[in-house]
């Protein structure tokens, strides 16, 4: 069950790109001729996508989210910007979006771990090479679920503001399959659920590595965070280059 309407007033706040993000984007994409052509996987309300078109970058942003993407839309000040949002899952976006087109394709904030079905993330990873360009880059970010372990259950660190605390935590259910609760906790201590039961994949360095050789790629470099710190098997963690 998924309850997004509790969290889109408070998205802004909890998954805003720091300087080390744009920083990291920004060297990934040096090597491109302007503009930069980007596609983001769950882009939520829109704010670091809207940083990206005002750099003269071409940004696309698929969401599923009805609520965020509706507030990544009311951001937008001018219909002259290279920007533009879809309510579309990534099973969809080979159907509509240009082959070898993008130059980036991004997947950010543990997004990718929500497809849970081993099938569906290899089409993901075949689908994502399609669009690219041949020079192209996946770039995702997740836990480290090397070092996390979910038995019965694990936490992710708090993400919070000045108004609310988002608590996430990771469950093996009885089935053995891994599953998501997120909760809100705002400033008067009221409780909203985010997510509850929401099935994952918890893909490891190695299962990356694979499925994203299994669709074409043959490079991957692999950080413990936007500041390119090594990744080992204790970051909490992990940034992975793929082209």
């Amino acid at each position: 069950m998924e309850l997004y309407e509790n969290i889109a007033e408070y998205y802004d706040e909890l998954y805003s790109a720091g300087d080390d993000v744009k920083k990291f984007y920004a060297e990934e994409t040096k090597s491109f001729a302007a503009p930069v052509k980007y596609l983001s996987i769950g882009c939520g309300s829109g704010t670091f996508e809207h940083y990206l078109a005002k750099g003269n970058a071409d940004v696309t942003g698929l969401e599923t989210i009805p609520q965020l993407i509706e507030s990544a839309n009311r951001k937008r000040r001018t219909q002259l910007m290279a920007l533009r949002f879809f309510q579309m899952s990534s099973l969809e976006m080979c159907r509509f979006l240009g082959k070898a087109f993008y130059d980036v394709i991004s997947i950010p904030n543990n997004r990718i771990i929500y497809t849970h079905d081993s099938t569906l993330m290899a089409k993901l990873f075949y689908d994502c090479k399609q669009l690219l360009t041949p020079n192209g880059k996946l770039i995702i970010k997740l836990p480290n679920f090397e070092k996390l372990r979910i038995e019965p259950v694990a936490k992710l660190p708090v993400r919070e503001s000045i108004r609310v605390k988002l608590f996430t935590s990771i469950k093996t259910r009885a089935d053995g399959k891994k599953i998501v609760h997120q909760e809100l906790e705002t400033g008067n201590g009221k409780k909203l659920t985010v997510t509850d039961d929401a099935e994952i994949l918890p893909l490891t360095k190695n299962q990356i590595e694979q499925f994203a050789k299994d669709a074409g790629f043959t490079k991957f470099t692999f950080y413990a965070d936007f500041n390119r710190n090594e990744f080992t098997t204790k970051s909490d963690d992990l940034i992975v280059v793929i082209s």
